[in-house]
């Protein structure tokens, strides 16, 4: 008879997880407190608009690809996917803008355009970053953070040196043009923290970005959630939403179940995909593994404020993907990590899938989803989310150069208060516990249990890091660790090394 496994949370890292776990023969359920599945990805609809709620950039399709792949499918078996042209569009101040468009080449081009001789030394780097992303990819970032040994390879050995230098540093050591500097420095804020903050071996997100390009999901990032399940569900998975739980029982340092809706649900194995911290709270005080002072001392990926807007009109001037760089990026940033606070004039980021994909707004209408990100933990109240719009929304204006405030049909919003409510999330993060140094790899939260048999964890705070691909790859690290300790009838081995 097949060992049961309850998995708490239905995000990117519990789909890939119970995949896993049933092709491998478990008896798998999945419970979700939400009504919807997804997690930090669900979706909102509403007066005929779609808006992915969270995440939005589809980066590394090779990630996404090769998840399927194990499963003998394609990503293209479950969502379409278009590359975009431009990936994304940056704005400065003084109406300044950088567009960066589908190929290194163009990328190189537009380099050089703004600053002579920054094209080779772009190459150099993109070099550089390919061969980190290869490294990365093959090597570690498919290893489950048991041990330091795992970071040892004749290839990391040879880059040691990156692993105490930092993205900044080596950015601005080639780069002088404080633009270029900002869109190189972008993509790690994907880990979640400052790029001086950052080893200089993650230039591999710089790859992901010009390298593999950014892509889109016909009809959004849902239909990722939407494919999985349908893989899920395709190998034996159950899936329960409004299914909220309320403690991990544990028999003799044993997990033996969970407790639903206040009615004890039996099983042989627990797997916690929702926030680390809350899981950890499911727990008796004795069997947990990390105390509050541990979660305060760690450096946490930001929070974010987030608007979805529905628009009367057709916007001009704007692409798919567009970054707002036109403030100060050091003063935003030390407000998110040295001084926590609401920050004056805040970089920002907006997305309008309608531009590239009409059924995701009505006819002559279109969608923006707006983003700021935010230090974790700090107040949040209506006023301050009506006041920051107003704040971001008149920047928009002006570096668009239109008018859209009288075009608002409707106005959502999502922050702090809301990542705690609806994901149980530590402080209200939204993208879990930032890529640094001292918390990469083995260093971050363990995907198994020290204090309790028969408990695992999954997700962004636990290896390897934050982001869409690492949750996918974290749900596959945790089947291998499962299957190492509890081999099922059915034979299946999972490469996690």
């Amino acid at each position: 008879m097949s060992k049961k496994i309850a998995i708490i949370g239905s995000g990117f890292s519990s789909l890939s997880a119970s995949c896993y776990l049933a092709q491998l023969g478990y008896d798998v359920t999945i419970f979700e407190k939400n009504s919807t599945i997804g997690g930090r990805a669900r979706q909102l609809k509403k007066k005929g608009f779609t808006f992915d709620i969270g995440p939005s950039w589809y980066w590394m399709p090779d990630v996404f690809e090769s998840f399927f792949n194990d499963f003998n499918t394609s990503a293209s078996d479950f969502y379409t996917l278009e590359k975009l042209n431009p990936a994304y569009k940056v704005f400065f101040k003084d109406n300044e803008n950088i567009k960066i468009e589908d190929t290194l080449e163009k990328i190189y081009q537009a380099f050089e355009n703004e600053e002579k001789g920054s094209s080779l030394k772009l190459q150099k780097f993109i070099k550089t970053a390919q061969s980190n992303y290869e490294i990365a990819i093959k090597n570690l970032v498919y290893r489950p953070g048991v041990s330091p040994l795992e970071l040892v390879t004749k290839e990391t050995i040879q880059r040691v040196g990156q692993f105490f230098s930092t993205i900044s540093k080596e950015v601005r050591k080639e780069f002088k043009n404080d633009k270029l500097i900002k869109i190189l420095e972008f993509p790690v804020l994907f880990l979640g923290a400052k790029p001086s903050d950052t080893p200089s071996f993650y230039s591999f997100m710089n790859y992901a970005d010009f390298g593999l390009g950014t892509w889109h999901p016909k009809g959004g990032m849902y239909q990722v959630i939407l494919g999985m399940e349908k893989l899920a569900k395709s190998l034996g998975v159950v899936i329960l939403t409004n299914s909220n739980v309320e403690k991990i029982e544990v028999t003799q340092g044993r997990a033996t179940g969970i407790i639903v809706n206040s009615e004890l649900i039996e099983a042989d194995i627990v797997l916690c995909g929702a926030d680390y911290h809350h899981g950890e709270t499911l727990l008796e005080p004795k069997y947990r593994q990390y105390s509050e002072k541990y979660w305060e001392t760690k450096t946490f990926a930001p929070s974010s404020l987030l608007f979805y807007v529905g628009f009367d009109k057709k916007l001009k001037n704007v692409n798919h993907h567009n970054l707002f760089f036109d403030t100060d990026f050091d003063a935003h940033a030390k407000d998110i990590y040295d001084d926590p606070k609401w920050p004056n004039d805040p970089l920002f980021y907006a997305n309008f899938t309608s531009l590239t994909d009409s059924g995701t707004a009505p006819e002559g209408n279109e969608n923006g989803f707006f983003l700021i990100p935010l230090a974790p933990g700090i107040e949040d109240t209506e006023e301050l989310r009506a006041t920051y719009f107003d704040k971001i929304i008149t920047r928009f204006e002006k570096l668009t150069n239109q008018s859209v405030k009288n075009n608002i049909i409707f106005k959502e919003s999502f922050c702090v208060k809301d990542f705690i409510k609806e994901y149980n999330s530590y402080k209200g993060n939204a993208y879990g516990m930032a890529n640094t140094l001292l918390q990469t790899a083995f260093l971050r939260p363990k995907l198994k249990s020290k204090k309790v048999e028969h408990l695992f964890f999954t997700g962004q705070l636990t290896v390897p890091g934050p982001g869409v691909p690492p949750s996918l790859i974290s749900g596959k690290l945790v089947a291998g660790l499962v299957e190492a300790k509890y081999k099922p009838a059915k034979e299946l081995k999972l490469i996690t090394t």
